[in-house]
């Protein structure tokens, strides 16, 4: 059962592993386009899709791991060449989280206030097009793995056989070695769960109609508290996964994890750009509002119901 459920990360990773970078070209020709037509609607689609990058960046890369994990008994293909191809991968998806992150930030600024605060969006811009070129050249170490014929046309065709230290095994090293790493990022890890599920439950039972005396605005100015909470989850939640990636790939609660945090994001983006949610104090909420704060809501309990199961449900721990 292991190995079938590995099978299916690395296909669903060779359907995944396109997404961040032609998605990133998307992102970087909108922006480009929204400064050469100076079109503000242009700057926050261009943000928005950013966002998105973000979220389907995270299966993208932990999907890679788990085709690791059944590619590294085999003779036939490098090691060292996915190492080097996972933390390449590794450094794209750090700065595309990092991107998504400011870019929420952006459009957040830009509810508020009408427009993105001055700087925000060509620093998207800037890490956009690193992140660009840095999963270019993941996906050409990529593709080196199973095509020697391609490695043997590039000039750096000695670098996947570099048997120098790499990153992801560092931490890993770390993680597990360390007396005070796991803890400590246990502990901000549930910082931050707690800090993001309360914001977003505050705000998505303010657009189902409870404490109608609060205005929206106020419940909204609480959201970059949740994605501060939602970031330190996303970046412990990696160190973890990092650290122990065995412990994760062969656990069915994992997967639901994921993907209902995806959800969670999504809700974030919605409450931060969709102008409905605004008219809550004037309207009653609509079908689709309350669908999406219970899919929020029901989406927070199933993260921690997940999380808490994942010692108990599957194969791992």
């Amino acid at each position: 059962m292991p190995s079938i459920t590995v099978l299916n990360l690395a296909h669903l990773h060779l359907l995944l592993n396109h997404v961040p970078t032609i998605g990133s070209v998307v992102a970087v020709g909108l922006l480009l386009l929204a400064f050469i037509r100076n079109n503000e609607s242009l700057k926050h689609a261009g943000l928005e899709v950013v966002f998105a990058i973000a979220l389907v960046t995270l299966p993208a890369y932990m999907t890679g791991v788990g085709a690791y994990q059944m590619l590294r008994t085999n003779k036939e293909v490098s090691e060292a060449a996915m190492r080097l191809h996972q933390d390449v991968a590794l450094a794209g998806f750090a700065v595309t989280e990092f991107a998504g992150f400011i870019a929420w930030a952006a459009l957040w600024q830009a509810k508020r206030r009408g427009r993105p605060a001055f700087g925000l969006v060509p620093v998207v811009l800037l890490l956009m097009v690193l992140a660009l070129s840095i999963m270019a050249r993941a996906a050409t170490l990529g593709g080196e793995i199973r095509h020697p014929e391609i490695r043997a046309e590039v000039a750096g065709a000695a670098a996947p056989n570099s048997q120098g230290p790499f990153v992801a095994a560092a931490i890993s090293m770390e993680m597990v070695n360390s007396p005070w790493a796991w803890p400590a990022a246990e502990a901000v890890h549930f910082l931050g769960l707690s800090l993001s599920f309360g914001v977003l439950l505050a705000v998505n039972l303010r657009m189902l109609g409870v404490m109608r005396q609060v205005p929206f605005a106020d419940v909204h100015r609480l959201l970059p508290w949740g994605m501060l909470g939602f970031g330190a989850n996303h970046i412990t939640g990696m160190l973890f996964f990092i650290g122990q990636p065995t412990q994760y790939i062969d656990s069915a609660p994992f997967y639901w994890k994921v993907v209902f945090l995806m959800i969670a994001g999504a809700n974030f983006l919605y409450l931060t750009v969709f102008t409905r949610p605004w008219a809550a104090e004037r309207l009653e909420p609509s079908l689709a509002d309350r669908a999406m704060a219970v899919s929020s809501i029901a989406a927070w309990i199933a993260i921690l119901y997940a999380g808490r199961m994942l010692p108990f449900i599957g194969h791992a721990f």
